[in-house]
C-alpha cells in the first residue's frame, strides 16, 4: 500500500478521487492500492521552553537566553490534532511507501516532515511536487515524483527559519517584558515582526517631524502649453519674482524639438507579494485576505501555486500557454488577436533561471465555476489580465522634448503619443484614465525650432509634502526590498533575497502587529499606536529593528534553502545574536519603561488578551 499525505482533508479527498480511493474511514480514504489522509496544518511543532527545563516554565531574567541543546518536536496539545496524528502513525506503521503530498513550498515541507518524523517513519518516502491542483498537474506529478533527499536544503531552510523565531521570538519577548514592561505586560518582540513595525513607526516618526517649506517655481505658457523653467525651485520668492520680472521682457524662442520612439513591456507576471500590492491599490483588499483569497483560487484548481516569489514562467510552461488562454471565455475578445499566429516567447516571461521551485501566478486553464465570492472574481480577474498582456506587443510611444529660452533663462517641456498601445489595450479604460493627468503624457501642439512669440510667466508657489504613510501595499513592497524605497521593477527583483519575511508570510507578520496593538489602520494608512512606537523606542539593539540586517539573515536562510549556506552556520550566529542582545538589556541601567497601555480598536488591531507567562512563543 501507498500512503498519501497531504496538508489538507478537502486536498486529500480530492487526490484520493483522483487515485481512486474511494472508500472513506476515519481520517483517511483507500483504494485502488493508495491510503490517502491528511494533516491540519501544523500538526507538530517546536517544543515549548518548559518541555527542555522546568526552570524555563517560569519567566526570570536569569533564565536568560534560554538555548536548547538540542531542538525537539511535539505533537500539539489539541484532542482533534492528536487524534489525527494518531490515525497518520498507524497508516505509516501499515503501508509499503510514503508519499509526501504536502504544499509544494518550505512550510509544507516542515510540516510534513515533522509529522513523518514523530511518527518514526522508516519507509521509503517520495514527494509530489505540483504547482496546480488540476488533475491532468496531480496525475503528472505521480508520474514523476521526486526523491525525498531531493528537498532536504529547503527542509533545512524551513527547520532553520523556526528555530531562528523560537530563539529570538521567545528570548527577546521575554527579555523586553521583564525589563522594559509594566504590571505583567508581554511586550511581543519577533525576527520579523520587530524590523517591520520599525519601517512603521520610522515613517510616522519622518512625518510627524516634518516641517512644510513654501516654495515657488517659474514656469510660462506658450501655445496653451506649460512650460517649467530649467532652475531649481526658489525658497525666497524676492528672487523668482525677480527672474519673472526680466523673463517677461522677452520672447519664448523654441530652440529644439526632440522627438524620440521609445517601447515599454507588459507588465511582469504576479508574484505573491506583487499580487497583493496591486489587489490592495485596486480593491483595497488587505495583505492576508488577498492571501486567503488566492489560496482558495489555487485549491479549487483555477490558479497556480501562490506562495511564490518569482514573476517567470519556465520554458515548459510555453506549450500549454495557448490552451491557457483560450480556456479564459470571459476575456475571448481580448485573447482572440493573440491565437491568429506564434504566441509571443518574451525572455522577460519565460527564464528557467529565474526559478527555483515555482513558476508566476498565472490561470491554470480551467473553466470558471459558477459561485466565486466577489474577492475571488477580484483577484482571478487580476491575474487573467495580467497573463494575458504578457502576450501582447511592447505598447510604442513617441516622446517629445521641447526646449526653449526667454532671455537667459531655459524653459523645457514634455509630451508623449502613444503610437501603438500593444499590450495596454488588456487595460483599456479606468487603468488608462488614471494616466490620463499625467504631465509627461500630454499631446503637445506642433513646435518648430526658432519660432517665437509672446508668453505668460508666472510663479507658482508651491509646498513640499511630507513622506507618505505605508499602506499594506507599500508596507509589503518595503518588506520584499528590506526597506528600501524600489519602484524599479529589475532591481526590485534583484533585492527579493534579502527582503525581510518570506511571501507566505509577511501577511501574517502585518496581521500579528494589527493583533498585538502596535499598529492600527485609518483608511488605507497605517498608523503605529503609542505602545508601538514606544517599543521601538526603547529597542536600542539594531539586529533587531533593522529591516537591512533582518534582510541578510533572510538571504541566508535562502542560501540554505540553495544549499550555498550551511544551517549550523546559521543557528550558532542566531545564538551569538540574542546572547549579545540579552547582554545589552541585561545591562542597562537606564530605568526604562513602556507606559503605554495596549490600545482596543475596533477592527484591525484588536487587543490580543495576555498570555500565561508558560509560554512566549512569538514570531
Amino acid at each position: 500500500m501507498i500512503l498519501c499525505i497531504t496538508e489538507k482533508p478537502s486536498v486529500g479527498r480530492d487526490l484520493a478521487r483522483i487515485l481512486g480511493a474511494t472508500s472513506a474511514h476515519s481520517g483517511y480514504m483507500e483504494g485502488n492500492g493508495y491510503c490517502v489522509t491528511w494533516t491540519f496544518g501544523h500538526l507538530c511543532s517546536l517544543k515549548d521552553p518548559g518541555d527542555y527545563q522546568d526552570n524555563w516554565r517560569r519567566w526570570a531574567l536569569g533564565t536568560l537566553p534560554m538555548i536548547p541543546a538540542r531542538f525537539g518536536i511535539k505533537v500539539m496539545n489539541d484532542p482533534g490534532v492528536e487524534q489525527q496524528f494518531n490515525v497518520i502513525k498507524t497508516l505509516i506503521g501499515q503501508c509499503d511507501e510514503v508519499v509526501n503530498c504536502g504544499d509544494a513550498g518550505q512550510e509544507g515541507e516542515v510540516i510534513q516532515r515533522w509529522v513523518m518524523q514523530k511518527a518514526g517513519c522508516d519507509k521509503p518516502i517520495r514527494r509530489l511536487w505540483v504547482s496546480s491542483l488540476t488533475d491532468e498537474a496531480v496525475r503528472e506529478g505521480f508520474t514523476h515524483l521526486r526523491a525525498h533527499q531531493e528537498l532536504d536544503s529547503l527542509y533545512e531552510a524551513g527547520i532553520c527559519r523556526a528555530i531562528g523565531d523560537w530563539i529570538l521570538g521567545i528570548n527577546a519577548t521575554r527579555l523586553y517584558s521583564l525589563k522594559y514592561g509594566q504590571g505583567g505586560q508581554i511586550l511581543s518582540v519577533g525576527r520579523v515582526q520587530t524590523p517591520t513595525l520599525a519601517l512603521v513607526v520610522q515613517r510616522q516618526k519622518e512625518i510627524d517631524e516634518f516641517v512644510p517649506k513654501d516654495y515657488w517655481e517659474l514656469k510660462t505658457r506658450y501655445r496653451d502649453t506649460l512650460f517649467s523653467a530649467q532652475v531649481k525651485g526658489f525658497e525666497d520668492e524676492a528672487k523668482g519674482q525677480s527672474l519673472l520680472d526680466e523673463v517677461k521682457l522677452y520672447p519664448l524662442v523654441i530652440k529644439d524639438v526632440q522627438k524620440k520612439k521609445g517601447r515599454e513591456a507588459p507588465p511582469k507576471l504576479f508574484d505573491l507579494t506583487s499580487l497583493q500590492v496591486e489587489a490592495n491599490r485596486k480593491y483595497g483588499m488587505s495583505a492576508d485576505k488577498t492571501l486567503q483569497t488566492i489560496q482558495s483560487l489555487y485549491e479549487k484548481k483555477l490558479t497556480t501555486y501562490p506562495r511564490v516569489d518569482t514573476t517567470y514562467l519556465t520554458d515548459d510552461m510555453y506549450p500549454k500557454c495557448p490552451d491557457i488562454l483560450r480556456s479564459l471565455k470571459p476575456y475571448a475578445g481580448l485573447v482572440q488577436p493573440l491565437l491568429g499566429e506564434k504566441l509571443k516567447k518574451s525572455k522577460k516571461v519565460f527564464d528557467n533561471a529565474k526559478v527555483t521551485d515555482h513558476h508566476a501566478i498565472v490561470p491554470t486553464g480551467q473553466a470558471l465555476p459558477a459561485g466565486l465570492s466577489l474577492e475571488e472574481k477580484r483577484v482571478f480577474h487580476l491575474i487573467a489580465q495580467r497573463f494575458i498582456s504578457a502576450f501582447y506587443p511592447d505598447c510604442l510611444f513617441e516622446q517629445t522634448v521641447v526646449t526653449a529660452q526667454a532671455g537667459k533663462t531655459g524653459f523645457k517641456t514634455t509630451g508623449k503619443i502613444i503610437l501603438d498601445p500593444g499590450w495596454r489595450k488588456v487595460y483599456a479604460g479606468k487603468e488608462q484614465e488614471e494616466k490620463a493627468d499625467d504631465d509627461d503624457d500630454r499631446i503637445l501642439p506642433d513646435f518648430k525650432p526658432g519660432e517665437s512669440g509672446p508668453h505668460e510667466p508666472l510663479l507658482m508657489k508651491k509646498t513640499t509634502k511630507p513622506p507618505k504613510y505605508y499602506t499594506e501595499g507599500t508596507l509589503l513592497k518595503a518588506m520584499e526590498t528590506a526597506g528600501s524605497n524600489v519602484e524599479d521593477e529589475e532591481l526590485r527583483e534583484a533585492l527579493k533575497a534579502n527582503g525581510i519575511g518570506r511571501p507566505s508570510t509577511r501577511a501574517a507578520i502585518i496581521e500579528t502587529l494589527y493583533k498585538r496593538g502596535y499598529i492600527r489602520q485609518e483608511r488605507k494608512s497605517l498608523r503605529a499606536t503609542q505602545a508601538g512606537i514606544e517599543l521601538i523606542g526603547v529597542i536600542r539593539e539594531e539586529l533587531l529593528k533593522s529591516a537591512a540586517l533582518t534582510g541578510i539573515w533572510e538571504g541566508r536562510l535562502r542560501a540554505i534553502e540553495g544549499g550555498t549556506y550551511s544551517a549550523p552556520q546559521f543557528i550558532s550566529q542566531l545564538k551569538e545574536m540574542i546572547g549579545q542582545i540579552t547582554q545589552s538589556v541585561l545591562t542597562d541601567s537606564s530605568n526604562r519603561r513602556i507606559v503605554a497601555e495596549l490600545p482596543d480598536p475596533k477592527g484591525k488591531g484588536v487587543k490580543e488578551k495576555k498570555e500565561k507567562k508558560t509560554k512566549g512563543k512569538k514570531k
